[in-house]
């Protein structure tokens, strides 16, 4: 990477993107990565609105977006990918992530999800990487930041910026609440996170236990609407759910033991739903990125539970989005893929899951006129796949090519090494 990347950066991480922005001298094209004139000939599409499906089409990629889809013959010029009747679904989303690095983001882009949205990170180094993806550094995917969580105590987190310093003694006015708002609405996030609950995933923890008050989550959600930026927030027991719910949170993330009433609360105003089912089942399973015999005997009985609330919100037509809750480190296991077939034995339909991971996603973060369908206009953000997932959505966990804003971020196809050095050029 050039100097002048470096610097945008790092102007990121210490002044925020607009600053960043502001600086960035033009770059040479050689910096980065090419939006591809592609056609992807030979195609099945899938059409994540009506679940059909139209086979023997051309996709056309050009410039970043979907430039048609159709029975014409390749356009000059493009570079010609036979997909010999595979299947083409938009990129998945991963509404729930803490990842934080560049390999942890190859690792989500190459499951298939071409968009995320931050759920914190020690620093901000979420709003790093978006600006990376951005400006084509990197092939994707897409990120939503948070920046620093809103939470009682920051500890080593409270580095990210010399600005937290005075909160070491912890986060528990709403005078404080707004102060550390505030800060990570100076590094340009586009997303807050707070916490109505304590977390699941550590022994010493209890998720059922109420952190802040309904009066401490307004002051957040007050504090980010003022600047347009919705708040999500963490919850496993259903009274903190139920104040952030009353709070006026976008979404609620977990939500084991909602009640039948905040269920009805959250489908009246809108709230949204991420439960992070798959990372329950982590709870239960050796290695991963839980791996506690006390986290262990918790998840026996919060499977169950979450499973049911899951069930109930389908019934009750609640907005559903999908979340990894992982950092797609070397130790993690858990996909949106797993997430989506986990919806499917929870009573989905294929095409309700596929759904989730992307039209639902794409209304919750606010980008559905920019993504989440195979569409002409939108961006080219898809993925192939060898088998129909509308039929078997377990397909969606082996993916062969990953594009993210028209950028080529995984090539898997069975073609010669020459035919595919000549379709990444």
């Amino acid at each position: 990477m050039r100097l002048l990347g470096v610097f945008s950066i790092v102007a990121v991480i210490l002044f925020g993107p607009a600053t960043a922005r502001a600086r960035q001298a033009p770059e040479s094209a050689a910096s980065h990565l090419p939006q591809l004139h592609l056609a992807l000939t030979n195609a099945r599409v899938a059409d994540v609105r009506s679940g059909r499906v139209t086979s023997g089409v051309t996709v056309v990629l050009r410039e970043g977006k979907i430039q048609s889809i159709g029975q014409a013959p390749s356009p000059p010029g493009a570079r010609v990918m036979d997909l010999g009747g595979r299947y083409v679904v938009p990129g998945l989303m991963d509404a729930h992530t803490h990842l934080d690095d560049l390999s942890e983001a190859a690792r989500a882009l190459a499951s298939g999800v071409t968009t995320v949205r931050s759920a914190s990170v020690g620093s901000y180094r979420d709003v790093a990487l978006r600006e990376m993806a951005e400006s084509g550094f990197i092939a994707g995917p897409d990120m939503l930041a948070a920046g620093v969580y809103v939470t009682p105590q920051l500890e080593e987190t409270i580095l990210a910026d010399p600005l937290l310093g005075s909160l070491i003694g912890g986060v528990d006015t709403e005078q404080k609440l707004r102060q550390l708002v505030r800060v990570n609405l100076a590094h340009g996030v586009d997303v807050i996170k707070t916490r109505g609950t304590e977390r699941a995933g550590q022994p010493q923890t209890d998720p059922r236990e109420q952190v802040y008050t309904e009066q401490e989550l307004r002051a957040v959600v007050e504090e980010a609407r003022a600047k347009g930026v919705p708040v999500l927030a963490h919850a496993h027991g259903d009274e903190g759910s139920l104040a952030a719910v009353k709070a006026g949170v976008r979404s609620i993330e977990h939500g084991t033991y909602l009640s039948d009433g905040t269920l009805r609360l959250m489908k009246e105003r809108g709230t949204f739903l991420v439960p992070t089912y798959s990372t329950v089942v982590d709870l239960i399973e050796p290695g991963g990125d839980y791996d506690n015999p006390v986290v262990h005997v918790r998840g026996l009985h919060m499977l169950p539970r979450i499973g049911e609330t899951v069930k109930r919100a389908i019934a009750m037509g609640i907005q559903i989005a999908t979340g990894a809750d992982a950092e797609y480190g070397p130790q993690s296991v858990t996909r949106i893929s797993h997430e989506v077939a986990r919806f499917v034995e929870l009573g989905m339909t294929p095409l309700q899951a596929i759904q989730s991971a992307t039209l639902a996603t794409a209304e919750l973060f606010g980008i559905e006129k920019k993504t989440g369908a195979i569409e002409p206009g939108l961006e080219a953000d898809l993925i192939v796949v060898e088998q129909n997932p509308l039929e078997d959505v377990r397909s969606l966990q082996d993916v062969l090519i990953v594009v993210s804003n028209g950028r080529l971020g995984l090539n898997r196809m069975p073609f010669s090494k020459e035919e595919r050095m000549k379709v990444s050029r």
